[in-house]
């Protein structure tokens, strides 16, 4: 590319944004709950829909409910670049998380239009549905049912907490769109999010060159053992589930730190049955989940934890079912889409290092279906996933320039 060091995104315009889509679900605590396929996650749709209309794009909704704002190219024939994240949060999630990356791909089309940039290849920007699977799980389902790792039924039969199906509450908000999910080419795919950890604001570092995504292992774990009374039942002859989650909390706990640094591991959930004061619990539902980027160091934390369950619910005399409900390999990004995001930050003097991904994004599916790359942007003492989540302006202005000279390096400027 030519020297391009003054086609910079609008800064201010890009805050203003994500103040705007911040209003849609804010909490007390300056964070947002914006759940996915509820009313709220409606109301942030219907407003990127208007912003990206406003710039000429036209928005199709495919039958999961992702959203692709096309900006077309010269060539309306090529298959697209496609630049997004999401915009459903946490129950206590913050401003930033994947909405930086929808909100940067919008601005991105916006400065394109301000500067009036033509691409030979067409651009869109996404927005993915259920990224966090919070609501839904597992996690990030539509961005798989589009590469093809989950089917559209499967999707559709997944359930929330009060008995609502992810189909069901697509058609209740309006989001279950006609076009097909995925089956056509795409020409590149990028991503800006906020790291989710400290290591570039530790660092000092404006951008980070995302390499790799982390695999992941996720569990479900019901523990039965009897309820009886706290009072009367011997120590030696309770069969105390809470017990046996308790040390599996701890079993889960070591395994991720035999695996450090870059292995981690969690206990998210834990609920007893019948969870009253003076009753041995007689159940328990647990989850747990294991993240690292070497596959069979993975594989390694899995078997760790199935023998170490068995071994404590033995002791105890507890029944488990213990299943495994999510799982996706280590993701070695595109390297030609990761030296686009170098080249670009080297081209504006941002200084960035090299980074794996510790959380799961979309991107780490689109990579099986298309060159795929991320752009990381650091986040205050590396918080996310909690109404305190931050950014600095500036942060959110190196990220976007970034991800606006990745694109255009694929995109292929014409005029």
């Amino acid at each position: 590319m030519a020297d391009l060091s003054n086609v910079r995104i609008n800064g201010a315009r890009l805050w203003d944004s994500l103040m705007e889509m911040a209003k849609i679900g804010a909490t007390p605590k300056g964070g947002c709950k914006r759940l996915t396929l509820t009313d709220l996650d409606k109301q942030g749709r219907e407003l990127f829909r208007r912003w990206c209309e406003a710039e000429g794009c036209t928005v199709k909704v495919d039958e999961m409910g992702n959203m692709f704002a096309r900006r077309t190219g010269e060539d309306p024939s090529l298959p697209p670049v496609i630049v997004g994240s999401h915009l459903d949060t946490q129950p206590t999630g913050g401003k930033f998380d994947g909405v930086l990356g929808v909100l940067g791909a919008l601005e991105v089309v916006r400065s394109l239009n301000d500067l009036k940039i033509k691409t030979r290849y067409p651009i869109e920007v996404a927005n993915w549905t259920n990224e966090e699977g919070s609501r839904f799980a597992p996690a990030m389902v539509s961005s798989g049912v589009f590469a093809g790792v989950f089917t559209r039924d499967f999707a559709y039969s997944r359930v929330d907490s009060e008995g609502r199906t992810l189909g069901g509450e697509l058609e209740r908000i309006g989001f279950r769109g006609e076009e097909p999910v995925g089956g056509r080419p795409v020409h590149a795919y990028f991503e800006l999010h906020i790291e989710q950890g400290p290591i570039l604001e530790d660092e000092n570092l404006d951008v980070g060159v995302v390499t790799h995504g982390q695999g992941q292992r996720w569990y479900e774990i019901r523990l039965t053992g009897f309820e009886s009374h706290a009072g009367s039942t011997p120590m030696p002859r309770r069969k105390d589930a809470l017990l046996g989650a308790a040390r599996i909390v701890e079993l889960v706990n070591a395994i991720g730190l035999s695996k450090a640094p870059l292995g981690v591991s969690t206990v998210g959930m834990l609920n007893p049955y019948p969870n009253s004061r003076n009753v041995i619990p007689g159940e328990v539902f647990m989850t747990c989940e294991f993240r690292h980027p070497i596959d069979a160091t993975l594989s390694e934390m899995d078997a760790a934890l199935k023998e170490g369950v068995e071994a404590i619910t033995t002791k105890i005399g507890l029944t488990c079912d213990l299943k495994q409900v999510f799982y996706y390999p280590p993701v070695a990004f595109d390297p030609g889409c990761v030296e686009a995001v170098r080249r670009a930050a080297e081209r504006f003097g941002y200084s960035h290092r090299d980074i794996v991904s510790g959380a799961g994004h979309d991107a780490c599916y689109l990579a099986r279906v298309a060159p795929s790359s991320m752009v990381f942007t650091p986040c205050v003492d590396g918080v996310s996933h909690n109404e305190a989540e931050d950014i600095k302006q500036e942060w959110s202005t190196a990220g976007a320039n970034v991800l606006m000279h990745a694109v255009l390096e694929k995109a292929e400027i014409v005029s």
